[in-house]
């Protein structure tokens, strides 16, 4: 048997809204955006539950013995849901630097004979 199309789909959505979800998250930090940030860190997580919830029910289906035959959909789909839950640890960490690092910006200035660089904050 073949698993339920319908849960894979649904896999494979919830997967990919907790990955761009978290991705929005990381450029709302960038912008000192925090609540933004914090929401869509919420609706990542929320998303990925479901995603996980619906892995759970295919492995239950499955009951370790091979009963669900695996086809390209259901690789895939499993593949966005991994590359969800490293995106959301990454993105916890980058939010955590962003909250704690100054924002920085490159400034040339002109010294004889050539440029240099120094680091202002931004903020």
């Amino acid at each position: 048997m073949f698993a339920d199309e319908e849960l894979v789909m649904e896999l494979l959505v919830n997967a990919g809204q907790a990955r761009s979800d978290a991705m929005e998250a990381i450029r709302c930090a960038g912008q000192k955006d925090w609540q933004g940030a914090t929401q869509l860190m919420a609706s990542s997580e929320s998303a990925c539950l479901q995603a996980h919830k619906i892995q759970t029910a295919l492995i239950s289906q499955d009951e370790g013995c091979g009963k669900i035959k695996v086809n390209l959909i259901l690789i895939h789909a499993q593949d966005h849901l991994m590359n969800a839950i490293l995106c959301q640890d990454l993105a916890r960490e980058i939010i955590s630097l962003r909250k704690r690092t100054p924002c920085l910006i490159f400034s040339s200035s002109a010294i004889a004979g050539g440029n240099y660089y120094t680091l202002k904050d931004k903020s």
